[in-house]
């Protein structure tokens, strides 16, 4: 399948979807990508516990949600 014919499909879906559903889904992959991210600092930290890699986690978070912010004319 061709990427702009699955783009099509995928966004047709989410038409589909109701408000809960897209809102489940979003937190979904969020929770998915947060897992990832835990799974990378815990590779460059094996030996940090849970709650140092949550700290990082948070920090990392954080982080991207400042790069995000809107610019002040």
């Amino acid at each position: 399948m061709k990427p702009d014919v699955a783009l099509d499909l995928q966004v047709r879906r989410y038409r589909g979807m109701t408000g809960e559903q897209r809102m489940a889904l979003a937190l979904e992959l969020h929770e998915l990508a947060c897992d990832v991210a835990r799974a990378g600092i815990k590779a460059q930290h094996p030996t940090n516990d849970v709650a140092e890699i949550e700290s990082l986690l948070n920090q990392r978070l954080s982080l991207a949600h400042g790069l995000f912010r809107p610019i002040k004319p």
